[in-house]
């Protein structure tokens, strides 16, 4: 995962930029915004830091206190939902953590936080992050990832979801040429995410489609992006309804 410090240094030469298409350091720039909302000042980027800790820690003293919820775990766009508060008789925990990616050793740090408890279900949805910052070739990596997320949130639950990623469009700073490539990679992620869940004993979810616009920037999901985004989540859950 790409850090505050990888782009701080200015101005970027003109001889650097062919390592990365200008699609692909457009859609890097847009992740790194994604995570730390401003990247000019390194405080900011402490900041962010500074919340996810804060918000982790919250989710710990949430968590130690609910029994057998339904917790639905991701990244920003998870965080910045607004999901009801439970489910046939199970709260419903959100676990969304700003910028995580498949990378953040989340199954590590939601086994802290649950301690000797366990969830009724897991929701998981990510993908956005890691689509953002990685190269379309990174396919098999991102479901080895994936895949190994599973396995240990499956230690912590009878029951796992997986949720489809949902698209980016172009918006905000978000071009045609970075959607397009972005949603290649996202495409390619989501046609191997069901073969994924199923092999770790999780349910596959796909999205509804969205209207237009469904997302506030490109990337994260206005209230008509939500109502779909939602709708799936809910859908997801009620399998603890018996």
């Amino acid at each position: 995962m790409f850090t505050a410090s990888d782009f701080l240094a200015s101005p970027f030469s003109t001889r650097r930029l062919p390592r990365v298409s200008r699609a692909r350091f457009g859609l890097i720039v847009l992740a790194i915004g994604a995570t730390a909302a401003c990247l000019v000042l390194v405080k900011k980027a402490d900041a962010v830091d500074e919340h996810r800790r804060a918000r982790q820690l919250v989710l710990h003293y949430t968590l130690s206190r609910i029994e057998d919820p339904v917790i639905v775990i991701g990244d920003s766009i998870v965080e910045a939902s607004t999901l009801p508060r439970s489910i046939c008789g199970h709260a419903i925990v959100n676990a969304g953590l700003n910028g995580a990616s498949t990378t953040s050793d989340l199954g590590s740090w939601l086994s802290d936080a649950l301690g000797s408890k366990r969830a009724a279900l897991i929701v998981v949805s990510l993908g956005t992050n890691d689509a953002l910052v990685s190269a379309a070739a990174s396919e098999q990596s991102f479901g080895d990832r994936y895949g190994a997320l599973l396995a240990q949130l499956s230690r912590l639950t009878p029951q796992l979801a997986v949720l489809a990623i949902p698209p980016v469009e172009a918006q905000g700073r978000m071009t045609i040429e970075m959607q397009n490539e972005a949603m290649t990679t996202i495409n390619g992620y989501n046609s191997g995410l069901p073969d994924v869940a199923g092999r770790n004993g999780a349910t596959f979810v796909a999205l509804p489609a969205m209207p237009r616009p469904y997302t506030i920037d490109g990337v994260h999901l206005s209230s008509g992006g939500y109502k779909a985004w939602d709708a799936a989540v809910m859908q997801a859950a009620t399998r603890v309804c018996g």
